[in-house]
């Protein structure tokens, strides 16, 4: 007969709904305002209404709240096993949900977009529901759960790269992304289907007590992390998957193109760290050892090749947008070496670097956005005798590209400056790597600095048009990305003890 549960029994599975809303909630939350947002749209109409932006603005920056509350939980899993809370979700959940306000803000700003688009009510709501498929990413701990994830913001990216439908660019750019995605997440998907063989188990933590208590034969293992490194080296952006990277960018509308240039980039290293930290075995000193080749090595040839194209071919670009594509190429290099130290000093430089990221790239595309409303350019030749006509958008593009470079005193030094750290402190055979980190680093110098050599050094030939200036709103958004990128330059203890209490992740020990 059917027994209905005891007292004690209905208590400990209302604790457990409990503990399980607790763990959820953000996302609860940020699904509940992707909702309002279209009921939003639909009930007031008006593509030029500034409530949309307004509420998305106010409702991601109510997630915070309960993201704070979840510090006070333990951490561990739900939904049997395909789903974590540790600090290192916690440090992205904060992270996305920035990077998603920064990306509204700068909508906002990007006159050609607002002109062109036909209506801009579902555009807010697809960011919120990237900045949730981005957060699933970064705190998934199972295949399934990873692959969704995944698909969740690849959709949302396809359909945000070709939003403006009369610019045949923005058509190219998300045919080409689409096509790149769908076969790397074939590959990547293959790549699962081989671990799931080796080990019955798609969880990651079970994966790897599979592959420690029963071994794996080394060439299938092989196999398997090329084809998952297909997948995760799409997402953010390295050599030799980065072929979407220069269309993409160039042809999405400005703010996709600064918003998955950070939040899509952090998400894919997010994903890549929980997996190979977790799953994935590794045989110690990559150098010493060629024949017995694993995944850290991949990493190792990746993270060279990025670093090397990104910043050579980036020497020829004329259009800013496709410079600062290239440039993310070879930061996704530079993000692998913290990956590669595989210790706690290279996981704090690797989320510490992707903080400062956050600040100065978003800070370049802003000021790019602003120069593009007032020249309707993006190339490089057009941003002559700005320097003199936009002082601050001048100002803070000289330095959000210094802090690109990694020069002192911005938060671009500090993060390269840890990341080559942790690798000199593994020893001589890393030395080779930060030499080559260091040497690219000096290649980049000459790109960047073209922009403020155009922008205070040569004279326009052309007259300029007068056009509005830029908002208030706008210069103090700006301004308070220059300021932070030199303050957490000068001050970084605050962000480097926040990456440090965020290196913890479920199911590894980072020594």
């Amino acid at each position: 007969m059917f027994e209905l549960p005891s007292g004690a029994e209905i208590q400990s599975i209302i604790a457990a709904l409990k503990t399980g809303v607790g763990f959820f909630m953000p996302e609860i939350y940020l699904s509940v305002l992707f909702m309002l947002l279209i009921i939003v749209d639909l009930a007031v109409k008006g593509r030029k209404n500034n409530l949309l932006p307004l509420l998305a603005v106010l409702g991601l920056a109510g997630s915070f709240y309960f993201i704070y509350q979840q510090h006070l939980l333990e951490a561990g899993e739900i939904f049997f096993g395909m789903y974590a809370l540790d600090g290192f979700a916690i440090f992205f959940k904060y992270f996305f949900v920035i990077s998603g306000i920064l990306a509204v803000l700068i909508s906002v700003a990007d006159d050609q977009l607002n002109r062109h688009a036909r209506s801009m009510g579902e555009y807010y709501a697809l960011i919120v529901a990237m900045v949730i498929g981005m957060i699933m990413m970064a705190s998934s701990t199972d295949l399934l759960m990873m692959f969704l994830s995944m698909e969740l913001v690849g959709l949302t990216a396809y359909v945000l790269t070709g939003y403006r439908k009369d610019d045949p660019r923005s058509s190219e750019g998300a045919l080409k992304y689409l096509v790149y995605g769908a076969v790397s997440t074939g590959l990547m998907v293959y790549g699962f289907s081989l671990i799931y063989g080796i080990t019955a188990q798609t969880n990651i933590m079970k994966i790897s007590s599979e592959l420690a208590l029963h071994g794996y034969d080394p060439l299938v293992m092989m196999l398997a992390s090329l084809l998952i490194l297909a997948g995760f080296g799409y997402k953010i952006g390295a050599v030799p998957f980065h072929f979407w990277s220069p269309d993409v960018y160039e042809g999405a509308p400005t703010p996709v193109t600064a918003y998955l240039s950070v939040g899509s980039k952090a998400a894919g290293f997010a994903i890549l760290m929980r997996f190979f930290y977790v799953a994935i075995p590794h045989g110690g000193e990559p150098f010493q050892d060629i024949v017995g080749i694993d995944w850290l090595m991949l990493l190792i040839v990746i993270a060279i090749a990025s670093m090397i194209y990104g910043n050579v071919v980036a020497l020829w670009q004329k259009n800013v947008k496709r410079m600062l594509a290239y440039s993310s190429i070879a930061h996704a290099g530079y993000l692998l070496l913290g990956i590669i130290a595989m210790d706690a000093l290279g996981t704090q430089a690797t989320l510490f670097y992707l903080l400062g990221y956050l600040l100065m790239n978003i800070g370049a595309f802003y000021v790019v956005i602003m120069i593009s409303n007032r020249t309707g350019s993006e190339n490089l030749d057009d941003y002559r005798g700005l320097g003199k006509e936009m002082p601050l958008a001048g100002a803070a593009l000289t330095v959000f590209l210094i802090s690109l470079v990694g020069l002192p005193p911005t938060v671009g030094f500090i993060g390269k400056l840890m990341i080559f750290s942790a690798l000199l402190a593994k020893g001589s055979v890393y030395i080779w790597l930060a030499l080559i980190g260091v040497l690219t680093s000096v290649i980049s110098l000459y790109y960047y600095m073209l922009i403020p050599l155009n922008m205070y050094l040569r004279e326009s030939n052309q007259p300029v048009e007068a056009k509005a200036g830029t908002g208030m709103a706008h210069k103090v958004a700006i301004a308070v990305l220059m300021l932070l990128t030199i303050y957490f330059g000068l001050f970084f203890k605050p962000l480097v003890d926040f990456a440090k209490v965020s290196s913890s992740m479920l199911g590894v020990t980072i020594y």
